[in-house]
């Protein structure tokens, strides 16, 4: 049973989770009606939810249905697309569709308020944990809201967790062992905590894209032999035993260099090459050549 302070700040985070999920949901859904109504504004604006996006639908819920009009209230890098907005918003918006419209704006922006609401209040209640969340921020792809989720869930006490390993396992991100009579069979990851995982991943995928770091390096290596999705995997397993090792000693990540990291993929490099070689019968002597000045 973790202490007091850990379960509020659970309820909280998986509350503001919930509520994510389902603003995308109603966001999606708006999307629909915009569609069903032939206003293709989603294949124009980057964010339909932006300032000019919200500007343009309050205006189609008011009645106004000239294109030219319209399009004129997008701001920013958005007015660079006028001829294409004005194309898109050239539909057959009805009655029907700004009565469910304005419902379904009116749903997220009360999502919106109500996440934002949560948000302030995990920072109060975050508060004695503020050295925990600096630390899981500094390796790459933990953004604060993944930091809090973390802590909220694991309770940043690793001395629950003898090693890295039993948080790896605690977690769902260690193989599994299903074997009979020598033979290996499945070896899926156990389920885990599901708002732990959802947060693990995208911190995965956002390490993976990033660049410059040891952690994106990984992933493109892994994925090459193994694919994205066990890639991922390995880089989510990397960050948690990471997180475990970092608030067991206070320390800040420290980036392993990449030279390190390139010198690795070398070695795996001529190993496979050579393995593909001895395969066919040939015998692989190596010899270094002489740098070129």
């Amino acid at each position: 049973m973790p202490p007091k302070p850990i379960r509020r700040l659970r309820d909280l985070t998986r509350y503001r989770k919930a509520l994510i999920e389902e603003r995308s949901r109603a966001v999606n859904r708006l999307h629909k009606i915009l569609e069903d109504a032939g206003v293709k504004l989603s294949c124009v604006a980057t964010d339909v939810m932006g300032v000019s996006g919200r500007a343009m639908m309050r205006a189609l819920i008011d009645g106004q249905a000239d294109p030219e009009a319209l399009a004129e209230l997008a701001r920013g890098r958005l007015r660079a697309k006028l001829p294409a907005l004005r194309r898109a918003l050239a539909g057959r918006f009805e009655e029907h569709h700004a009565f469910l419209l304005e419902r379904m704006l009116a749903h997220v922006e009360d999502l919106e308020s109500d996440i934002t609401a949560l948000s302030e209040r995990i920072e109060e209640q975050i508060r004695p944990f503020e050295p925990a969340i600096a630390l899981l921020r500094t390796i790459p792809g933990v953004e604060r809201r993944a930091a809090e989720v973390i802590v909220a869930e694991t309770g940043a006490d690793m001395s629950r967790f003898p090693s890295a390993g039993h948080l790896a396992s605690w977690a769902g991100v260690c193989p599994g062992q299903n074997e009979s009579a020598g033979n290996r069979k499945s070896a899926k990851t156990r389920r885990g905590s599901k708002w732990l995982r959802g947060a693990r991943t995208a911190c995965a995928r956002a390490a993976s894209r990033s660049r410059g770091t040891y952690l994106a390096a990984r992933y493109r290596q892994l994925a090459r032999r193994r694919g994205d999705k066990k890639a991922t995997m390995s880089i989510d397993h990397e960050i948690l035993c990471t997180c475990w090792h970092m608030l067991s000693t206070g320390e800040f990540y420290r980036e392993p260099t990449l030279s390190h990291s390139d010198e690795q993929i070398i070695k795996r490099i001529r190993r496979r090459a050579i393995g593909q070689l001895e395969h066919q019968g040939y015998k692989v002597i190596l010899e270094l050549l002489p740098k070129v000045a």
